[in-house]
């Protein structure tokens, strides 16, 4: 148990400094490359923490384990939605520029609906044998993807992250790609020593299996963005937060789930449907959010709110079990 603490504290500053080291070779690259700070965190930050999620989700449609794939991506853009954008906000609010409004956080609700539409369609429309994502899904989810890459470069404006602007000098490129490529390692590696101490010492404490999966595995692969978004908080860097959220919810669907689909076709028949429901939800709230209270703007009123449908969630996926 001792050792197992040890690790568990070790893992935790290993993240927290891979995140610290991300944002700041990120934040560099993105004055150097001329691009906002959102678009950073929408590619490189987004892409890169959702690289456990990919792994989980690989390995699941290689196996043949549905299951995995999919439920690890729905649970990882709930959480991320709910409890990071609302730890987040709670710490500091979030500006949302007009293209957030009018490009990102609309293309947000449409992917998840596409999802849904796609995976459910027999049970929606009665289309096909069952509910399922086929391999011609999973590739045209992947085009989407590139073509949404290529269209966030071309609409992006630098000063869409101006409330962020930094006077302090870019560090040389070669050291900020080496701190992004350190960074990510460290957030990957540390949260894997992270989740497998946390089951160990759950394990010993006699927690039940059931509360293992719901809290450390199910939030496990999302510690990357959590952290990352709490130094991006405290380094007023609001754009790359919510980039980091929103590229790491669309790269899970489109590029996640779209290449375990082509891998693997995905079953959706386990999924449930409170589950879907939930991550639509997470959707729609959020953009919600960015036209009421202080349009433009996630306050910490509304982070408080999200927090709380969270915790609602997790006594609901309690009750249900």
């Amino acid at each position: 148990m001792p050792l197992q603490i040890l690790l568990l504290l070790l893992s935790l500053t290993i993240v927290i400094l891979g995140a610290n080291y991300l944002i700041e070779g990120s934040s560099s690259v993105a004055r150097r490359l001329g691009v906002s700070e959102f678009i950073i965190g929408l590619t490189i930050v987004g892409i890169g923490t959702s690289m456990p999620e990919l792994v989980v989700s690989f390995t699941g449609a290689i196996k043949g384990n549905s299951d995995i794939s999919v439920g690890n991506v729905v649970g990882s853009n709930i959480f991320n939605v709910f409890l990071i954008l609302g730890v987040s906000a709670l710490m500091r609010p979030i500006d949302i520029t007009r293209s957030n409004l009018r490009r990102d956080l609309p293309i947000n609700v449409i992917v998840t609906s596409l999802l849904i539409l796609l995976g459910m369609s027999y049970s929606l429309f009665g289309l096909g044998s069952g509910n399922n994502l086929s391999r011609i899904e999973g590739s045209l989810f992947l085009v989407l993807f590139i073509a949404y890459l290529i269209f966030s470069f071309k609409e992006d404006s630098p000063s869409s992250g101006s409330e962020e602007e930094s006077s302090d000098k870019p560090i040389k490129l070669p050291l900020a790609i080496l701190m992004i490529v350190g960074g990510l390692a460290g957030l990957i590696f540390g949260g894997k020593i992270f989740v497998e101490s946390a089951e160990k010492i759950a394990r010993a404490l006699n927690v039940s299996d059931k509360f293992i999966a719901i809290t450390i595995l199910a939030c496990g692969t999302s510690l990357p963005e959590l952290m990352t978004n709490i130094v991006a908080a405290i380094k007023h860097k609001g754009q790359m937060a919510l980039g980091n959220i929103l590229g790491s919810n669309i790269s899970n669907i489109l590029l996640i789930l779209g290449g375990s689909a082509v891998l693997h076709p995905l079953s959706f028949n386990g999924m449930n449907w409170g589950d879907l429901g939930i991550m639509l939800l997470s959707t729609v709230v959020l953009i919600t959010a960015a036209y009421t209270n202080k349009k433009g703007k996630l306050d910490r009123l509304e982070g408080v709110i999200f927090i709380t449908i969270f915790l609602a969630y997790m006594v609901w996926l309690f009750i249900k079990l």
